[in-house]
């Protein structure tokens, strides 16, 4: 075989591969060949075995019944498995990448190597460099809007501090201007008034009988209305001065101490105060009438309006500060969403470049499915996608064995039992360990290969650390189950089921008796007798299908031929042992 391996090693690639994958075929067919052959001996075999004993008598072919410890144990093949493992899979989305560089299956990697960093695979990452660039510009374009939405945000907020603060100025002024105008207490009990009832008319003639009272406050109106009165009081004192002067003047012209042109100008005198009294008056009541309530109204709808004014002010700088909030939260969803593409990409660049996570022995990960290990082997070149398996890094400190339990057998195990494991690579090593788990539902069947069997995958430790022991090593491991001491044993097929009872055939000289027993557990060789037979007594190791008086087999005319058949179960219903369990005696 080296030989060979040798030779196709010289012949070119092409026709080396075609050569190893025809001798891969080959061996495949031999494997199966093998397969089918062990498969048929070991039936051939348990049709054939017979189980003997030492006490046997060659002559009667019976057993004696004897007291002696009996072991239970299961025997399952499996394969060595670490316990623990990392898996390294590609964690680069998208359609897949090329392998461009790749450590050899089988490669230790250390603790050194993880505390260094070592590279243990490399993916192409010249499209992924290509898109992050790209992503690079639309991130700095992002990022100018966003510092622009920032600036342009807190500028409206300033903005909009200056226009309420200038319309609240407005109410103020406005309310200042009113109060100027009527007075504080005056101003108050109008705007009191109107915000009661927007509708109501304006009590003129109570606002001017306030002001006109002395002890009032006073305001702009109030002394509007002082001066028109005081007009009004002057140009009647001076009229009726005038008017007493004119009567003095009269009564000299008449004694003729006064001329006459004396008397046109007190009469002239008079009449100018008179005017000026009217105008006065009038004056007043223009005041009163029109003046008044026009000013009032006029100053009182400059307060509410400027009061409106506040309330649109209030408004227009929140319809603007959400254009600008908009703006800034639009901007920045899109400058995080180019952050976050830019990030990812980094992030799987930097996945492209794959270090060692753990010590151990690097495995491919086709190399656990067989076929693809054998069809498409992960190499350089291939392709991968995220979520696919490349390594699988095993802790060899932390070995032990997958194996997977007939149903006739899963009810024996539980966790904890020890256990003794031998590999086919070390038949000399025996390793100790215990039961860790067994699965609650049977392994899926795969087509003709598992017609009808279930088994139940189990897994088993290893006790201490062996550096011979190599994942996927074939291995066999006995389960103990129970250890009975100083009880009743006989062959398994010294019980036999005869209407549904389980008996014996005890040989008392030229006589056989057939006894009704009572068995509890059982191997392939022995099982547990409980009642019915007694230590020294001979048994028939073969249990006639018919007896006669005399030890006589009848014909199968008259009984239909039955199998031999192992010892049903017990009372406390113990399972009968796998097919494929070996079970040892002490």
């Amino acid at each position: 075989m080296v030989q060979q391996e040798k030779a196709n090693a010289r012949l070119p690639n092409g026709r080396r591969n075609n050569k190893a994958k025809s001798g891969i075929q080959n061996r495949l067919w031999i494997i199966g060949f093998l397969f089918l052959f062990g498969a048929g001996a070991v039936v051939l075999a348990g049709w054939i075995r017979k189980p003997t004993s030492n006490d046997t008598n060659a002559v009667a072919n019976t057993f004696t019944v004897r007291v002696d410890d009996l072991t239970i144990t299961v025997t399952e093949s499996g394969s060595v498995k670490a316990q623990e493992s990392t898996d390294v899979t590609c964690e680069v989305e998208g359609r897949g990448l090329e392998i461009a560089d790749i450590i050899p299956e089988g490669t230790v990697i250390t603790q050194e190597d993880v505390d260094n960093g070592k590279i243990i695979c490399l993916l192409n990452a010249s499209e992924l460099k290509d898109t992050y660039n790209r992503e690079l510009i639309d991130f700095s374009s992002a990022q100018a809007s966003y510092l622009e939405a920032q600036e342009a945000h807190l500028i409206q907020k300033k903005q909009n501090e200056s226009d309420i603060a200038a319309s609240q100025l407005a109410v103020e002024f406005g309310l200042m201007d009113l109060q100027n105008y009527l007075g504080e207490t005056a101003s108050r009990k109008l705007i009191d008034q109107m915000d009661r009832d927007p509708n109501s008319t304006i009590d003129m003639a109570g606002i001017l009988a306030f002001l006109e009272d002395p002890n009032g406050e006073g305001g702009g109106a109030k002394q509007t209305l002082k001066e028109l009165n005081d007009s009004i009081i002057l140009a009647e004192q001076r009229l009726t001065q005038a008017q007493s002067e004119l009567e003095s003047t009269m009564k000299l012209f008449k004694a003729n101490y006064a001329p006459q042109i004396e008397v046109r100008q007190k009469e002239l005198s008079v009449n100018s105060y008179r005017v000026q009294y009217e105008q006065a008056s009038d004056a007043l009541d223009l005041f009163k009438r029109y003046d008044f309530p026009k000013q009032t109204k006029q100053l009182l709808s400059d307060y509410h309006e400027a009061q409106r004014e506040l309330d649109r002010t209030f408004a227009r700088t929140r319809s603007k500060l959400a254009q600008t909030q908009a703006k800034l939260e639009s901007s920045k969803a899109r400058f995080d969403l180019q952050q976050e593409h830019v990030t990812k990409l980094e992030r799987q660049i930097a996945a492209c470049t794959i270090r060692a996570p753990a010590p151990g022995i690097a495995i491919y990960g086709t190399s656990a499915d067989w076929y693809r290990r054998r069809e498409d082997p992960i190499e350089i070149g291939d392709m991968v996608r995220k979520g696919q398996k490349i390594f699988t890094i095993p802790n060899s400190d932390l070995m032990g064995v997958e194996l997977r339990v007939h149903e006739a057998s899963v009810n024996m195990v539980d966790p904890g039992q020890r256990v003794e494991i031998t590999v086919e690579a070390f038949p000399d090593l025996v390793f100790y360990g215990k039961v860790i788990s067994v699965a609650p539902l049977p392994d899926p069947q795969h087509g003709w290969l598992d017609p009808g069997v279930k088994v139940y995958t189990t897994q088993v430790s290893i006790d201490g650390k062996h550096d011979v022991l190599k994942p996927g090593m074939s291995a066999k491991v006995k389960i103990f189950v129970e250890q009975l001491d100083d009880v009743k044993i006989v062959p398994v097929q010294v019980v036999a089921n005869r209407s549904g009872k389980k008996v014996s055939y005890v040989v008392n000289g030229d006589e056989v008796e057939e006894r009704e027993v009572q068995t509890g557990l059982f191997n392939d060789t022995y099982v547990e007798v409980i009642d019915g037979l007694e230590a020294g007594e001979k048994v028939l190791l073969v249990p006639p299908r018919v007896v006669q008086p005399g030890i006589e087999e009848d014909s199968p005319a008259d009984e239909s031929p039955k199998e031999e058949e192992q010892p049903e179960e017990s009372e406390e219903e113990q399972s009968p042992p796998a097919v494929n369990s070996s079970i040892d005696s002490a």
